[in-house]
C-alpha cells in the first residue's frame, strides 16, 4: 500500500510538472513554403485565387475521397466559405474562409477546425512575378494554441508536418499548371494516380 501511495504521489508530481511547464511554452506556430511556377502571374493567381481549386492540390483534400464538402458564397471572392467533414481524424471537420483578397498579390484566408479538436488558424497564399513568364507562390499557416494544447508542440514539430504537406501540394500545384493549358484536366488525372 505504500509502495502505492508513493507511485500516486510521483505520477501525480510528474503531471503537475508537465502542466506548469506548459505555462511557459509558446503555443504560436509559423509555417510557410514557395515554389516557382513557369507561367505569368495572372495565370496563376487566376487559379489560385479560387477556394474550390485547393482540392485539386492541398494534400488535405485527397486524405479521404469520401470527404463531405460544402460550399457558400461567390467563391474567388472575400467571405466564400468551403466546408469540409470527414470521417478521417486527420481531416476531421470544418471550414475555410476566404478573408482578404489583394488581386494579383496575395489571398488571406480563416480556417476554423471543428474536430477533431477546436482551433482558429490563418493562411495565405502570395504571388510574386519573378519575369514575365515566372511567378513565386508562397504559402503558410500561423496561429496559436492555448494552453493546454500548447504543450503539443513540445512533441509537435509544426515545421515538418505542416511544412511537408504544403510543400507537397506547392508541388502539385506547379505540376497542375506547367503542365497543360486545362489546369483542371491535369488536377483530376493527379488525383487519380
Amino acid at each position: 500500500m505504500k509502495l502505492f501511495k508513493i507511485l500516486l504521489g510521483v505520477i501525480i508530481g510528474i503531471i503537475a510538472l508537465v502542466l506548469v511547464v506548459g505555462l511557459f511554452v509558446n503555443g504560436k506556430y509559423a509555417v510557410e513554403r514557395e515554389v516557382s511556377i513557369n507561367k505569368p502571374l495572372a495565370e496563376v493567381f487566376d487559379y489560385i485565387k479560387y477556394l474550390k481549386n485547393q482540392d485539386n492540390f492541398a494534400v488535405w483534400s485527397n486524405m479521404d475521397p469520401d470527404m463531405k464538402k460544402e460550399f457558400r458564397g461567390v467563391d474567388g471572392t472575400a467571405g466564400f466559405v468551403s466546408a469540409w467533414e470527414s470521417q478521417n481524424p486527420d481531416v476531421g471537420k470544418g471550414e475555410q474562409e476566404i478573408i482578404k483578397i489583394t488581386d494579383g498579390e496575395r489571398i488571406d484566408y480563416e480556417l476554423r477546425f471543428l474536430e477533431p479538436f477546436e482551433s482558429t488558424d490563418q493562411a495565405y497564399m502570395i504571388t510574386t512575378a519573378v519575369n514575365d513568364s515566372t511567378t513565386q507562390v508562397k504559402w503558410g499557416f500561423y496561429g496559436e494554441m492555448s494552453y493546454p494544447m500548447n504543450l503539443m508542440l513540445l512533441t509537435m514539430d509544426m515545421e515538418k508536418v505542416l511544412g511537408n504537406d504544403l510543400q507537397k501540394g506547392l508541388n502539385l500545384l506547379k505540376k497542375i499548371l506547367e503542365t497543360s493549358d486545362d489546369p483542371d484536366a491535369v488536377a483530376q488525372d493527379t488525383a487519380a494516380e
